[in-house]
């Protein structure tokens, strides 16, 4: 017998209304920063980053109501997306408030506010997993922290190719000259994805000790492609640390990653649970 199908109360959709405005406020604050260039004061982008964890703050909240439930963990495919939206979204205001990568905002907050909207208004049944060992608890926190990491890794590889373009046709105006240098711009790059290389490490490692089925019918492929991703970063960053490897050749290595990552979790299932309907 199918999960009956859960629809949202007012008061989750009120909620969902005021934290997408939220969302798109802070977004039009990180605009304006990126449209003054280099013009744009250090404290002008604090309003932005308080408006953003704001969003941030009541999206935990919706986040939180639809996946912990009192059965189990309901981890249908959009609860999943918008708990991943959410977690880039925390992560990168978190790092902004120490470190110049706010500007990323300016793609995910967008995105997160997407997927809180989805979330909310499509037609789910719960996909529920009864939780009964800190293990598995444990395996999923690790893999959900580097899936949203290395995400953030792949935003910030994706503007230092926007960067990189405009730099190698002498065209640095615009929005350009609110960016860190190109030099910032990689080592905070190789920061996320150090830090995600070590999370998805543990947790590929977490799954093969605790796990019985890492390589059942059904999770082979994930299984198989988190690994192809996992020796992806490793090369690279054996890569930067052995051969200096930077620009288009970091930015190149570190989107396939992501792919491929994405591709083993949200892509197994998309096809397990909407196409498929298991």
């Amino acid at each position: 017998m199918m999960p009956p199908i859960t629809t949202p109360d007012t008061m989750t959709i009120a909620l969902t209304f005021l934290t997408v405005a939220l969302y798109f406020v802070a977004t039009m604050l990180l605009l304006r920063r990126l449209a003054l260039g280099a013009e744009a004061t250090a404290h002008s982008r604090l309003p932005a980053l308080l408006t953003g964890l704001a969003g941030v703050a009541l999206h935990g909240i919706l986040v939180y109501q639809v996946i912990f439930l009192p059965e189990g963990l309901d981890l249908e495919f959009f609860h999943v997306v918008s708990l991943i939206a959410w977690l880039v979204a925390l992560l990168l205001l978190l790092a902004a408030l120490s470190q110049p990568v706010e500007n990323l905002g300016v793609a995910v907050l967008p995105l997160s506010a997407l997927a809180l909207v989805v979330q909310t208004v499509w037609p789910t049944a719960p996909n529920l997993l009864a939780l009964s060992t800190v293990e598995m608890r444990g395996h999923i926190l690790l893999s959900i922290l580097a899936y949203s990491l290395l995400a953030l890794a792949a935003v910030q590889a994706m503007l230092l190719a926007i960067q990189d373009r405009h730099l190698r046709n002498r065209h640095p105006g615009g929005f350009i000259r609110a960016l860190p240098p190109l030099e910032t711009m990689e080592r905070l790059l190789f920061h996320m994805i150090g830090l995600g290389f070590i999370l998805l490490s543990l947790s590929l490692l977490s799954g093969f000790l605790y796990l019985e089925n890492m390589l059942s019918q059904h999770l082979v492929h994930k299984t198989v492609l988190s690994v192809i991703a996992w020796v992806v970063f490793a090369v690279l960053l054996s890569g930067r640390w052995r051969f200096g490897w930077r620009g288009r050749k970091a930015i190149y290595w570190t989107l396939a990653g992501f792919v491929l990552l994405m591709t083993a979790y949200l892509g197994s299932k998309l096809v397990l649970e909407l196409i498929l309907g298991r």
